[in-house]
């Protein structure tokens, strides 16, 4: 056995210094790495859910390509109940019919180590890592997740109630924008990957990988959904080849994603088209102090140029929504007219309508907010601009593409010879950065599921669930409304819904979540 392979027992805790130095190594030292699962490779642990206990084997730091460009993220760990090794069930399921839950990590579009059973938030804060946080994320949360509880107060492990719902867990690290290697596609890739890897081995191990099933948040949860929107696409095939990917399919059976931050060459102008007008704005400064994570709200007003650059971004985005040609759930055509308005807004209105509906009925108190109209019990109209104003701006435009190449997006779609650069027509077209340069067509492209949904030749998941709270200003609701309608159109099953005063923030709703995925995983 050689150095590469004895790597593979350490605990995430210990991928520092020389174990890190080692990871590194592997990459080079590994051109031809087996791809085989080994099923005696484990490590027993005991996880507590809801008052039981749960027997559960950790197979940690699993090499999922056979020439990692970086092998401190191109790895997986895999989570498998024990009572599917003595051919019991678990919540209904066995060994061969348990689902598969991929949950990533990704947030900021920055590198992400693979979740794992140990990652808990409680009076110790945000765990190590929680510097790759977006912007507005709230404190005492794990990366990746944004919108977790504050210190002090502990949220269930998502990997562990997966475990407990029967579900196999397989939680991908992946590369991200801050590594020479890990800009636009590198994430996509890895997740991709890491598919093909359970795909190759569905018989060497537990679970059944013709149901697997992504989660993410924010930048994790876009991954999630190109992951499923671009199944078999052959443009990833290069890559894919060039990292040693296991051969085979990538395509999903479900995908669940919370507030996706995708749609990238179009997210300024629908940032805009909800918030033109809206002139002041709270954005979060983030920076680490003595390796804690500090947050700091900053206030101020657009100035005229960047109010000048909002009007004409909002300007652009019924031009793009109309080219789409999208219907709703009742087949009525999703529109707007050259001012922003029409079917397309109402439509959003009922989303929110159904939303506050929804928080009435489980007794959270709706009084006070003047934009909303309650008689009797029931939710009857609200006043958008009322409502936008309660939730407000928090970024200013453009939200993505910035003009100075300072979002993290720039950085997203560099390259080795510019780690920023720009990624739209607009962005371009507007640049204040000396010596810009502009994103490769194909780059951008490779990083929108919308480019992949109903194409020739590609699988996309057949099973879509898509959130994003009414308090969430990173994107517009815009871009769930629109990639959930496209999915919709093309016969894809989609629960679509805007969680009522919920801020940027993921996996807040496990029951939910989980009943979801097991009703269309046991569905026949």
């Amino acid at each position: 056995m050689n150095a590469c392979q004895n790597w593979l027992p350490f605990r995430t805790t210990a991928l520092m210094g020389g174990a890190a130095l080692l990871l590194s190594a592997c990459a080079h030292l590994a051109p031809g790495a087996s791809l085989n699962f080994d099923a005696q490779r484990y490590e027993l642990r005991q996880v507590q859910v809801n008052g039981q206990t749960l027997a559960v084997r950790a197979y940690e730091n699993i090499v999922y390509v056979a020439r990692p460009a970086d092998a401190r993220y191109e790895r997986m760990n895999l989570y498998v109940p024990e009572a599917y090794f003595k051919g019991e069930s678990v919540a209904g399921f066995t060994a061969e019919t348990a689902p598969i839950f991929l949950p990533n990590e990704v947030g900021g579009y920055m590198p992400a180590e693979p979740a794992s059973l140990s990652g808990r938030v409680g009076p110790g804060g945000p765990p190590p890592g929680a510097a790759n946080l977006p912007a507005g994320a709230p404190p005492g949360m794990p990366a990746g997740n944004p919108g977790g509880p504050p210190p002090g107060m502990e949220r269930p492990n998502t990997l562990a109630v997966a475990l407990s719902q029967g579900f196999v867990v397989a939680a991908p690290g992946a590369r991200g924008r801050t590594e020479a290697n890990g800009k636009a596609p590198a994430a996509i890739v890895d997740l991709k990957a890491a598919v093909r890897y359970l795909r190759y081995n569905d018989a060497r191990m537990p679970g059944n990988a013709e149901r697997i099933i992504s989660n993410g948040t924010s930048a994790g949860g876009a991954l999630s959904a190109l992951l499923g929107a671009s199944g078999n696409s052959t443009d990833f095939e290069p890559l894919l080849a060039e990292l040693g990917a296991a051969p085979g399919r990538d395509d999903l059976f479900a995908v669940s994603a919370y507030c996706p931050i995708t749609d990238l060459d179009h997210a300024d102008s629908a940032y805009e088209w909800l918030f033109a007008g809206f002139n002041d704005y709270q954005k979060i400064e983030i920076s680490m102090l003595d390796y804690k994570v500090q947050r700091k709200p900053v206030a101020g007003t657009l100035s005229p140029e960047q109010i000048r650059l909002s009007r004409e971004l909002k300007a652009a985005f019924p031009a793009y929504l109309n080219s789409l040609q999208l219907r709703g759930p009742e087949g009525q055509a999703l529109s707007l007219d050259s001012q922003g308005n029409g079917p397309f807004q109402q439509y959003l209105k009922t989303l929110l309508i159904a939303s506050a509906q929804k928080a009435l009925d489980q007794g959270q108190k709706l009084s006070g907010l003047s934009w909303l109209t309650v008689r009797e019990g029931r939710v009857v109209d609200l006043n958008l601009q009322g409502y936008l104003a309660y939730a407000g701006r928090m970024k200013t435009p453009p939200a993505f593409d910035a003009l100075d190449l300072s979002s993290g997006e720039n950085q997203l779609f560099g390259r080795a010879q510019a780690d920023k650069q720009h990624f739209t027509d607009f962005g371009m077209a507007h640049n204040t950065a000396p010596g810009a340069t502009r994103a490769d067509a194909q780059q951008v492209a490779m990083m929108n599921p919308m480019n992949y949904i109903g194409r020739a030749g590609v699988s996309t998941a057949p099973h879509w669930r898509i959130r994003q709270g009414t308090k969430d200003r990173d994107t517009s609701l815009a871009v769930p409304l629109i990639l959930a309608s496209t999915l919709r159109q093309q016969g894809r099953s989609v629960d679509l819904a805007l969680p009522w005063d919920r801020p940027h923030s993921g996996d807040y709703d496990l029951d939910e979540l989980f009943a979801w995925a097991r009703q269309i995983s046991l569905a026949r």
